[in-house]
């Protein structure tokens, strides 16, 4: 009986991608593999997809098919011989992306413990200039009586008997060749005789350990530190987790932080605003002195460089943004009042001396006129 052309088989044009081919045969070994398709024909057919895969991914074997047809491949190991490949290589190649190569992709990963988190609050202050703080861990870590081996003292684990100290098991179904972990000793590849009495064999036990976190100069809410090692224990041959100090910083009562910038509101007087002055205003350093010039309005910005956040990779040092607003005199004695009075009388209609309201009025004069008209 003749074989059929294998572009016809996969259902796909002789010019075909590999990525059209990789998706064609991936479509009919679901659809015909013995375990969901049972019967001569489906098995028939899948070898068939299988066979014209194997010679269509190739380059120089899909190249001397094109050319001599199946002559041109015939005697290579195809079709089921001998040299033929194993469907379970050609599945992991074909379905790798799905189930993580033909083993599944567990073989050769390495079990760890579970990894922690600890939640760090810290001062503006402290996360500005760095720190060292203890924290205290419950969590599992090595028996010291078996020193992490699950073994009573003086005795040792041995190699599981079932899958040979390799901690997985391969089963054979029909085509496919499944690996999975031995169910004798989950995994670990060995199996415990005689417990320890401490931990009762699984090699690890309760505690709070207290721990010194080291935090960086420059930390920010929402960075991590992360200590290797000092998650949970993971048992018998299993390393252990990793902790990770989460950093929340917490609000301060004249600071805002933004990335390495600083930013403060600075309360200042009528008449300072009007005449200029000077005023001490508070850095994360110490106070400093803060030039105010004549006729300052609400909302003017002074940058104050260099005292702000030193970025903790390095870097320029941020600043620090102070924003004025001009406080309206209050408890104000009858004589005071006057003199307010007598001041005002000699400045009102003039726009000089309060253009952002002579602005501000113009405008909503033309509004109202828009209106009527």
């Amino acid at each position: 009986m003749s074989k059929r052309d294998y572009y016809e088989v996969l259902g796909v044009s002789k010019t075909a991608s590999d990525q059209e081919l990789k998706k064609a045969y991936k479509r009919l070994a679901m659809k015909y593999h013995p375990d969901r398709n049972p019967g001569k024909d489906g098995e028939e057919r899948f070898k068939e997809a299988k066979e014209a895969y194997e010679v269509l991914s190739s380059e120089e074997k899909r190249a001397a098919y094109d050319r001599f047809g199946h002559e041109g491949v015939s005697g290579q190991g195809f079709g089921g011989g001998a040299g033929a490949s194993s469907f379970s290589d050609i599945f992991g190649d074909v379905f790798g992306d799905i189930f993580g190569g033909a083993g599944g992709g567990r073989q050769g990963r390495q079990a760890r413990g579970s990894d922690l988190r600890y939640n760090l609050e810290l001062s503006l202050e402290k996360a500005v200039s760095g720190t060292t703080v203890e924290i205290k861990i419950p969590t599992y870590v090595n028996c010291n009586s078996c020193d992490g081996s699950g073994a009573k003292k003086g005795t040792s684990p041995t190699a599981c008997t079932t899958c040979g100290g390799a901690g997985q098991v391969r089963m054979q179904q029909g085509f496919f060749s499944i690996q999975q972990t031995c169910p004798a000793c989950h995994g670990q590849g060995k199996t415990i005789n005689d417990p320890c009495p401490s931990c009762s064999g699984q090699g690890r036990t309760k505690k709070v350990k207290t721990l010194s976190v080291k935090v960086p100069a420059g930390v920010d809410t929402g960075d991590r530190i992360r200590l290797t090692g000092e998650g949970e224990a993971g048992g018998p041959g299993v390393q252990p987790g990793d902790l990770y100090v989460q950093i929340h910083v917490k609000e301060h009562e004249i600071f805002q932080r933004d990335a390495d910038n600083l930013y403060c509101e600075v309360p200042i007087a009528f008449h300072v605003a009007a005449l200029g002055g000077e005023l001490e205003v508070p850095t994360l350093d110490g106070r400093v002195k803060l030039n105010i010039p004549a006729e300052t309005q609400t909302g003017k910005m002074f940058r104050l460089r260099g005292k702000g956040v030193k970025p903790m990779r390095g870097g320029a040092q941020g600043d620090l943004l102070c924003r004025v607003t001009v406080e309206t005199p209050i408890n104000l004695s009858s004589e005071q009042k006057d003199m307010i009075r007598n001041f005002s009388s000699t400045i009102d209609g003039k726009s000089k001396h309060s253009p952002q309201a002579s602005t501000w009025f113009d405008g909503v004069k033309k509004f109202f006129d828009g209106m009527s008209n």
